[in-house]
């Protein structure tokens, strides 16, 4: 429905080049500076939850969406909607959580907006992060890239953040609580990079709509046929559990630490091996591969062998959930 809704609407007011590439982030060159420019409105509800807050989510956000283009996150903007009679308290828990997350991405708020709406007229508080990176000369990550024989990496097991923001906002305890992965991706983004140079092609972060809405868009982006092994994708046993009991898919669970990469093939194991070296990788797998089909269609083998088409939902399993 996203989709349709950016076809119809607002794709043909707006189209230029640059906005057609519709990656997570818009590269720039201006006067011969590479830059990365993105931005990104959070509504999350509740806005407190297992593991994080609104306030931390908008910075890891943007920080990511500018590493995945293979950025160096500099500077961010940051927007506030806050409704009449939020507490004080509150808001100064969220602003310390940025601070401290901006500390740990390396980057700083360097302009900003806030507007106190009526009460009723927003739901406690909205986030907008808007990030510039500086995108070096010899990085260039595109679907464009993708060959057949490519091998897709996970940095981790997927969920993890819808399934935290849900058990927060039902209020149901869950045996072993699943808290929300969110986390600065730059620096495993940049290992890879310095690690392997020129072997990725391309590398995505699957936030709503999960790793199979963004396997899905570089299908249709390369034109290519892409196929996952069920047997390799990193679940949570919580998560998985829970996803069970709700009738949720994880491949289509949120997720906002974790990255996903498309590789050389004879590049996959040094890659899957740095990703495992650092913080937010050490649960990494190759999931997949890119077939020699000129389909955009990505599929599942399942444990027992068989084949299933894993298409982009036609609505949004949890809403708000960023």
């Amino acid at each position: 429905m996203s989709h349709d809704l950016l076809d119809k609407f607002f794709l043909p007011r707006f189209e230029n080049d640059i906005l057609g590439e519709l990656g997570d982030q818009a590269r720039l060159n201006i006067d011969g500076a590479r830059l990365a420019f993105s931005t990104d409105s959070f509504v999350v509800d509740p806005i407190f939850f297992p593991g994080g807050n609104i306030g931390d989510l908008a910075v890891n956000g943007t920080v990511n969406d500018l590493a995945v283009g293979g950025a160096v996150p500099l500077y961010l903007s940051a927007g506030f909607i806050i409704e009449e009679g939020f507490p004080m308290e509150d808001l100064h828990r969220i602003l310390l959580s940025m601070e401290q997350t901006m500390h740990r991405a390396g980057v700083m708020v360097v302009t900003g907006d806030t507007k106190v709406v009526n009460k009723g007229s927003a739901d406690k508080i909205f986030i907008n992060t808007t990030g510039i990176g500086r995108l070096p000369e010899e990085v260039d990550l595109s679907p464009a890239h993708i060959r057949p024989g490519d091998k897709v990496l996970l940095s981790g097991s997927i969920g993890d953040h819808g399934i935290a923001i849900l058990s927060g906002r039902e209020g149901f305890a869950l045996e072993n609580p699943v808290q929300t992965d969110s986390a600065p991706l730059h620096g495993l983004v940049q290992t890879l990079l310095e690690g392997a140079p020129g072997q990725i092609r391309v590398m995505r972060d699957p936030t709503r709509g999960g790793v199979a809405t963004s396997l899905n868009e570089f299908a249709q982006a390369a034109n290519k046929a892409i196929r996952i092994d069920g047997k390799t994708l990193p679940v949570q046993p919580a998560v998985e559990s829970a996803c069970e009991i709700l009738g949720l898919d994880p491949l289509y669970v949120a997720n906002e630490g974790k990255l996903l990469a498309i590789v050389a093939p004879e590049s996959a194991d040094a890659v899957l091996a740095l990703m495992r070296g650092h913080e937010y990788g050490k649960e990494a797998a190759i999931i997949g591969e890119v077939l020699d089909e000129e389909t955009a269609r990505v599929s599942l083998r399942t444990g027992l062998g068989a084949e299933t088409i894993i298409d982009m939902l036609p609505g949004e399993q949890l809403p708000r959930i960023c």
